[in-house]
């Protein structure tokens, strides 16, 4: 194959490199799972927004206004699955998000969302990282009244949880799925108790959801007004966020254009009902004005209903909620930057695969990136957790906003490809699902607490945009999502194998 140019002339224009023969028997995946292991990854990368994170809405719309909230994201989540699922029955690239924007947007459509979804998941794996210390920190000081956190070593957590799991999809494909398995079922295991020991307590007190005092002419439903609704949104995602992943393990899941839409159903009816038992449990025995503000909102709820160390020891089990979704989320970036590698928008040295069939690099490189966010965020005066979250959100809702787009635009230019799953909801169902997360996408745009994510992801995206115009868009290559979209969705699925 030689060299050629495409999609316009100049700035807009792409070219396509020649490659030798051993470029995608460098780069393959192989099939590992059906629809049970790419639940339990969906599930997985999902189910620690059930432990920590969540709560912070409260804070700032008070328990009512995050309700309100949750409903309104649960709606967006349905709705693009849907759309998702259909694109990604059409285009079973491990490409995903990437993938749906190459085809409808052309290149800059395809480099901006893929990036959009890197920054999501890269930032998705830092928060959980770091939430994941808390919880083992807090257990440790529990159980031995020593604190790796007080003596100024959180690092130390993130970089033993960080090694642990690139290690562990490192291993392989199918090592990945079936722990994700494992996990997810102990995960809603670990839920599941909760739930029976809060009721079981008699602690549960439904009057401590409403007590945040309401500022002047508000309720204690929303004690900060409706307009807070807004600000609540983005941490309401957290019970959600992740679960468009299961696109990126097309290449590695038999029978993908209906396993996709199959899985992507179970996963959001399962977290769903999680979400929702959480959200009115685990308030009801802490209160929200007690809970809105905790790091490890579940293992305060184990200690509220279950005594001294028994508490401790059982909450060691929560921890395996957030360990779940490192695993889930560690798999998601490592598939992202394959692609977007592979295709050439990214160093191509990000898609080499080894004798486990796994991009290696991607998990290497993701987590350095992930740690170094953590590091300089946290001790350079700031608040980890919180502000890495709403850089994870900013990059989801821009990459959500960007795929229902590109639904739009596929179903208007390419009716005739062939699409074995249709969305019940169509381009109605699409453009409410945009329109949402719009509306998210401002929320963080607007609040000052988010001003600091606002300002990484302006300098992410004036960094890569640069780096494209100059280099990338001058060495893609003709990869699976790439020939898809130059043939106007004529070319036959193949993963070069």
């Amino acid at each position: 194959m030689s060299s050629f140019t495409y999609s316009g002339n100049g700035f807009g224009s792409v070219t396509y490199v020649a490659t030798d023969k051993d470029y995608f028997k460098k780069r393959q995946l192989k099939r590992s799972a059906g629809a049970f292991g790419l639940w339990a990854i969906g599930v997985s990368a999902v189910i620690s927004g059930d432990f920590s994170g969540w709560n912070g809405g409260i804070a700032q719309a008070g328990w009512g206004g995050f309700l309100i909230a949750a409903g309104v994201v649960y709606v967006m989540y349905v709705l693009m699955l849907n759309s998702i699922s259909e694109m990604a029955s059409a285009m079973p690239h491990t490409g995903g998000a990437y993938s749906f924007a190459r085809a409808a947007m052309g290149p800059w459509g395809g480099f901006f969302t893929g990036l959009a979804e890197t920054v999501e998941y890269v930032m998705t794996a830092a928060t959980i990282v770091y939430f994941s210390s808390a919880y083992a920190d807090s257990i440790l000081a529990d159980l031995t009244g020593f604190s790796l956190t007080d003596a100024g070593y959180q690092w130390v957590w993130w970089l033993a949880i960080y090694a642990v799991f690139v290690a562990l999809n490192w291993a392989g494909a199918e090592t990945s799925f079936r722990f994700a398995q494992v996990v997810s079922i102990a995960a809603l295991a670990v839920l599941a108790f909760f739930v029976v020991s809060a009721l079981a307590s008699g602690r549960v007190d439904f009057a401590a959801l409403l007590d945040i005092e309401p500022t002047a002419g508000n309720s204690a439903f929303l004690p900060f007004g409706a307009g807070a609704v807004f600000f609540a949104m983005p941490f309401a995602m957290w019970l959600f966020l992740g679960i468009e992943q299961l696109p990126l393990a097309a290449e590695e899941v038999r029978d993908p254009e209906r396993n996709i839409p199959k899985s992507s159903r179970l996963c959001i009816a399962t977290l769903g009902i999680t979400g929702l038992l959480v959200v009115f449990l685990n308030p009801a025995v802490m209160g929200s004005a007690a809970l809105s503000g905790s790091d490890e909102p579940l293992l305060d709820g184990f200690r509220a209903v279950l005594p001294g160390n028994l508490a401790a020891v059982l909450s060691a089990f929560a921890l395996v909620g957030l360990l779940a979704s490192v695993q889930g989320i560690t798999f998601a970036y490592g598939r992202n930057l394959y692609s977007l590698s592979r295709a050439g928008y990214y160093p191509a040295f990000l898609s080499l695969t080894g004798r486990k069939k796994t991009p290696y690099w991607g998990l290497v490189v993701g987590a350095v990136i992930g740690f170094a966010a953590l590091f300089v965020i946290a001790y350079g005066g700031e608040g980890a957790g919180s502000v890495v979250l709403n850089i994870a959100v900013w990059g989801a809702v821009l990459a959500y906003l960007l795929q229902m787009v590109s639904y739009v635009l596929l179903r208007r230019n390419m009716p005739g490809i062939k699409r074995p799953f249709i969305s019940r909801f169509g381009v109605p169902g699409a453009v409410v699902a945009g329109l949402l997360s719009f509306a998210i996408f401002v929320a963080v745009l607007l609040n000052p607490d988010y001003r600091l994510a606002v300002y990484v992801m302006v300098g992410i995206y004036a960094a890569a945009t640069v780096f494209f115009a100059i280099y990338g868009r001058k060495h893609l290559v003709l990869s699976p999502e790439e020939e898809f979209a130059a043939s106007g969705g004529t070319a036959e699925y193949q993963t070069h194998e």
